[in-house]
């Protein structure tokens, strides 16, 4: 089934994800493909585009450290999946958004999970760059990502993270090296493999489908 035959518009326990996922609240409900398992805050979004799933946001989260002091700014908010769960454990998130559409869809999910602390901008950051300075996170999630390091060296605080998020290897490996070429103090690149396994009074073993590649994720401190 081609992805533009799915409904755009279905609650959260029936998303099915361009790569054949299918979630079901804590995602208990079987079906054919791989099951993502979304957190609660999640539930009965309305989905757009492809989203940043959890085992790469918390990769993010991990590894930057950011907490409930951290001001967070955020390139390609699409479906806001990511941007509600970082909104939902740092201060506030600024989310750019350069396409009218995805900016509408990501307004009204930060509104329906309630998040007072989440601003969905409409423009394109290549064009503007970054307004808001002293941030401790940088999250790009959007095309030509690595024309963007620049913007994102100038609005982080010392320290602060730039993440990149990057289907594509040669994607990755450009965002890299722009990254090493605007002196971030420290730059490496992860990808998230999740093993999901059966277990059964019988025996326990790994399914034989399993959520591998969504993309890479390159970490750049400043």
């Amino acid at each position: 089934m081609g992805t533009e035959k799915l409904q755009k518009t279905c609650t959260f326990p029936k998303i099915l994800l361009s790569i054949g996922i299918h979630t079901n609240d804590m995602a208990r409900k079987k079906r054919q493909g791989v099951e993502i398992r979304f957190p609660q805050i999640l539930k009965g979004m309305k989905r757009g585009p492809a989203v940043i799933i959890p085992k790469d946001i918390g990769m993010v989260i991990s590894y930057t450290g950011i907490g409930k002091k951290s001001k967070v700014v955020e390139a390609g908010a699409g479906s806001a999946f990511a941007t509600i769960v970082l909104g939902n454990i740092v201060k506030s998130v600024v989310s750019y958004e350069r396409n009218e559409e995805f900016c509408e869809l990501a307004k009204k999910n930060v509104e329906k999970a309630g998040l007072k602390n989440v601003k969905i901008k409409k423009g394109d950051l290549l064009e503007k760059g970054i307004t808001e300075k002293e941030v401790d996170l940088v999250l790009l999630d959007m095309p030509e990502a690595d024309k963007a390091v620049g913007h994102a060296y100038k609005a982080l605080v010392k320290d602060g993270y730039l993440v990149g998020f990057l289907p594509n290897m040669e994607q990755a490996k450009n965002f890299y090296l722009e990254c090493e070429k605007e002196k971030f103090s420290e730059v490496f690149m992860l990808e998230s493999i999740v093993r999901d396994y059966e277990v059964r009074v019988y025996g326990v073993r790994p399914k034989h489908v399993g959520l591998t590649h969504t993309a890479y994720l390159v970490f750049a401190r400043k």
